[in-house]
């Protein structure tokens, strides 16, 4: 841990890293939660398998290293065992992650009140009740806004996604964008383009496949066919973990958002944005690639 910030919360612990040994040719997923992680884990897995038809099974084969869920002694012997080359996400900043200047580092970011709403409804659909006192089923009075905002970055916060993970997120990715294995993605610009992430996705891993085959891995990395297969392209999709396997997907669109908050609410979120970035980063972070045209 020398040198990385401590990220530790109900269900993740940052720590586990220490018993990956990271190589040359790994893949990192980074994001906060519900900001595009399946949709670009998917996205690598078929480029690296080059089959349209791959068995994804992320839980497993490209494993969330930081959960609790699953003992680390099992996840690091596994990971090892590999031969073809590996992919693993994680949840916690890059500030708190091991860094390897070999190593790919895709760093996906969404609008995040795009990210809020979709995770109160994605808790909703996992057996997990360790936020319910954050995100309750009845919440008249707006108390899950409230702590969105008022929440820190660290400790039990961390898990709970407040809008200052997104944001720690968002300034430790930003801080090594200089990089050339670190990498920012926005949600919005996957869905306006998806050939041209995968062109990007493509050329960073450094990994050719011909035209005709491309456009089948493109096609099912598509929302439309992920969700009528959910059960083989959601984490653990298929086990019975999720109430439902397609709810998962429930809609892969932007500005869910609209309409359900206050003016009271929305002024409060833009005075915190506006305090911790500058215009330019706001609107990418919101709106990716395409805000600055």
């Amino acid at each position: 841990m020398a040198h990385r910030k401590l990220y530790l919360g109900p269900l993740t612990d940052n720590r586990r890293w220490d018993r990956i040994t990271i190589r040359p040719d790994d893949v990192l997923v980074v994001t906060p939660p519900k900001c595009g992680t399946t949709w670009m884990q998917t996205i690598v897995a078929l480029l690296i398998s080059g089959d349209p038809e791959v068995d994804t099974e992320l839980s497993v084969k490209m494993p969330w290293v930081d959960i609790r869920l699953r003992e680390i002694d099992e996840v690091a012997a596994r990971m090892e065992q590999l031969t073809t080359r590996r992919s693993m996400k994680s949840h916690t900043p890059m500030d708190g992650l091991p860094m390897d200047d070999r190593a790919q580092y895709l760093c996906v970011f969404r609008h995040p009140l795009d990210a809020h709403f979709s995770y109160r409804r994605h808790l909703r659909n996992t057996p997990l009740r360790l936020l319910d006192m954050w995100y309750p089923e009845d919440d008249t009075d707006g108390l899950t806004f409230r702590r969105f905002l008022d929440g820190g970055p660290e400790g039990f916060d961390t898990d709970a996604m407040p809008l200052a993970v997104i944001l720690r997120h968002y300034t430790a990715a930003a801080a090594l964008a200089e990089r050339p294995n670190v990498s920012l993605f926005h949600y919005a610009d996957m869905s306006r383009d998806l050939p041209g992430t995968f062109a990007r996705v493509a050329g960073l891993l450094g990994i050719t496949h011909p035209p005709g085959l491309m456009e089948q891995l493109i096609a099912a990395a598509s929302f439309d066919h992920m969700k009528a297969h959910a059960e083989r392209y959601a984490p653990s999709g298929g086990k019975g973990f999720f109430t439902s396997d397609t709810e998962f997907f429930h809609s892969g669109t932007s500005g869910k958002w609209r309409g359900q908050l206050s003016e009271a609410e929305l002024a409060q979120y833009d005075a915190m944005m506006d305090a911790q970035l500058g215009p330019g980063d706001r609107r990418w972070l919101e709106y990716g690639a395409a805000s600055s045209a």
